[in-house]
């Protein structure tokens, strides 16, 4: 993401440019109902001619929205914003609603009534060129894999491969070997056109039994045979780990590997993992230490006795403004006190986890989602 929060306080407004998919998913969490949105856009308007005809074309043009939906698909990372038009131009007429679906490398303007500093951090975060995705797995079984990079705010799917791989027969296992060739070279592909090896540290292929060692042969294999340069320098990052299935949602269990966390010490994406993985291990050797709802943390709060805040940051989506005021007064407090803050993405593998958790002095809260 390319901007910054410089001129936030001269004209309550902030220009960004969305670079990646990620960014999307950081505008999702910036837009709220009720701020301005000012965006390119794609308008279908009627023309009538001097004689009468009337026809329709479709004109780009600049709308400025005073939103109302917010719709984001987490598979595409597609983000439509619907509203109604606030400043009247040639296209469109004032209170005309429309639907901007934002795209990038486009600049958009939001603005809004209040900043408050969930909303600065999150600009913040987005615009920090060190915060991408330098962790990629490869969750693999026989004709499936999963191709997955996780960055520190979300985990996003960058390719599905599947490819039918028909039983050994009895005296020939021609058609079976062919398949998984296929499959292989599918996924080496994959990898080379999905994984960006200058920013990412560490690649880790995990499967059930042999399918991942089986695959890691045939990739450098296929890697010394065509000359590939890019794999043979990158070998050192790859690490082969088991996994219960070929699914995504098996990186959760993978992560949380005791020796794919020492390999990931160095990298933003096993923070948060860490941090979750600390405060289950806590609950589980010091029950008596666990306590849960909002009251407690708060009261907390105001004893000055938070360490560290864990909390999502779909809580911050609220709809209703004095709910959402409440968690920001939370997070101001326990920053102010000298605590730290996490805020745990939904779409990060750490945050898949449907909890709220939040660790305090010499005791820990976990709650169930609040909303």
């Amino acid at each position: 993401m390319v901007g910054s929060t410089t001129h936030l306080e001269r004209d309550g407004q902030v220009t960004l440019i969305p670079e990646e998919a990620e960014d999307m998913w950081h505008t999702y969490n910036l837009l709220q109902v009720g701020d301005s949105l000012r965006a390119s856009t794609i308008r279908k308007v009627q023309t009538e001619s001097s004689t009468g005809s009337v026809g329709s074309s479709r004109v780009r043009t600049t709308l400025t929205l005073c939103v109302e939906t917010i719709d984001f698909d987490s598979q595409a990372c597609q983000l439509r914003v619907k509203g109604t038009n606030i400043q009247e131009n040639q296209y469109v007429k004032m209170g005309a609603y429309h639907t901007i679906e934002l795209e990038l490398n486009r600049k958009f303007t939001l603005a809004k009534k209040v900043w408050d500093s969930v909303v600065l951090d999150r600009i913040e975060q987005a615009c920090d060129p060190a915060q991408k995705a330098d962790v990629a797995a490869v969750v693999m079984q026989e004709g499936l894999a999963n191709l997955v990079l996780v960055t520190p705010a979300m985990t996003l799917l960058r390719a599905k491969v599947e490819v039918t791989i028909p039983r050994k027969r009895k005296g020939s296992c021609a058609q079976h070997e062919k398949a998984l060739e296929r499959f292989y070279e599918a996924v080496m592909q994959g990898i080379l056109r999905h994984f960006n090896f200058e920013v990412v540290k560490c690649i880790l292929v995990a499967s059930p039994g042999f399918v991942k060692d089986q695959f890691m042969t045939y990739l450098f294999k296929e890697a010394v045979r065509q000359d590939c340069k890019v794999l043979l320098e990158n070998r050192p990052k790859f690490m082969l780990v088991h996994s219960s299935s070929g699914h995504k949602y098996s990186l959760k269990e993978i992560l949380s590997d005791p020796a794919v966390t020492s390999r990931l010490s160095d990298t933003k994406a096993a923070g948060e993992v860490k941090a979750l993985e600390d405060f289950y291990k806590m609950l589980q050797h010091e029950p008596d230490r666990a306590f849960y709802g909002l009251a407690h943390v708060e009261k907390a709060s105001e004893a000055l006795a938070i360490d560290i805040l864990l909390i999502s940051d779909k809580l911050f989506r609220h709809q209703d403004i004095a709910t959402r005021n409440r968690y920001v007064r939370l997070v101001d407090n326990v920053k102010d006190n000298g605590g730290a803050v996490r805020i745990f993405s939904s779409l990060h593998v750490s945050g898949e986890r449907k909890f709220l958790l939040r660790e305090f002095g010499t005791r820990v809260v976990i709650k169930d989602d609040l909303i």
